[in-house]
């Protein structure tokens, strides 16, 4: 699978909107456009293959799905994640005949899409480096009095330390993908140790993921109880991912209205256990 100069350009731009609150904006860029989940539906759409797509963006997704970047200390870089990692994953999938539903293209997937997040984070600090000039610039115009020259402080300077750091290395790689798979389908076989190692460990990341957001939602041992539902839905009934979270939203809501009961203050005359008894 062949990415062309123009859906590079457009992968590279995505990258670009996905972690600059200036354009894409925090909401809809980082935690939004740039959430794997996501950033696979624009990808399927920007190489012609959505389903694929989808289902290498969900694959990461599990991986990541508990990333915050705590005082902008971040592990892995999702806009490279999302837009290198999701197209070097399909181009991979296509070039080795894998089916993009089988276990063994979600852990290709997996793997290589902590591989290249791991490396986004030199593009990250990259653009926060640069951002420092346009910092001081701003903080000039500040004591100079000169307020309008923050929006361009703001908005317009920063597109230079994208287009350096995010735009250019994602356009760069993402043309290279087709190479990349070639060179890996050369010196690395499907039966070799090298590719056995990439998806064993590929295997194993989505239970870091899924154990990190367990350690920051469980506060206490009972949390776990819908943790073991969720996994029994999906184990030994089947059930997607679609439908584990149309059920857990309803599970969400019963919970908020039970604790909205219990915060509720006590009407006159009655008290707020009476209230609840009644219900």
């Amino acid at each position: 699978m062949q990415i062309n100069l123009f859906q590079a350009i457009l992968l590279g731009f995505c990258a670009c909107l996905s972690s600059m609150p200036g354009m894409g904006g925090t909401s809809f860029g980082n935690y939004t456009l740039g959430r794997p989940l996501v950033a696979g539906l624009v990808v399927g759409l920007i190489l012609g293959d959505i389903q694929t797509g989808i289902i290498v963006g969900a694959a990461i997704q599990v991986i990541y799905i508990a990333l915050v970047t705590p005082g902008g200390t971040v592990s892995a870089d999702v806009r490279a994640i999302s837009y290198i990692g999701i197209p070097l994953s399909i181009c991979a999938i296509k070039g080795m005949g894998l089916d993009p539903a089988s276990g063994a293209a979600k852990d290709m997937a997996a793997a290589l899409g902590a591989a290249v997040g791991t490396l986004g984070t030199v593009l990250f600090y990259g653009t926060a480096t640069v951002n420092l000039v346009w910092q001081h610039i701003g903080w000039k115009a500040v004591e100079k009095g000169d307020f309008k020259k923050l929006y361009l402080v703001d908005m317009g300077l920063p597109w230079i330390s994208h287009l350096l750091c995010s735009f250019l290395p994602t356009v760069a790689i993402t043309l290279a993908g087709s190479s990349m798979v070639d060179l890996m389908k050369a010196y690395l076989p499907m039966d070799g140790i090298a590719m056995k190692t990439l998806f064993t460990v590929g295997s194993l990341l989505p239970a870091v993921g899924v154990a990190i957001l367990l350690k920051q939602v469980v506060t206490k041992a009972t949390d776990f109880l819908t943790f073991f539902f969720g996994f029994t839905l999906a184990a030994c009934m089947g059930v997607n991912l679609i439908g584990a979270a149309v059920i857990g939203g309803f599970f969400a809501v019963i919970n908020y209205k039970v604790q909205m009961l219990k915060v509720r203050p006590a009407v006159a005359g009655v008290d707020a256990y009476d209230e609840e008894e009644d219900i």
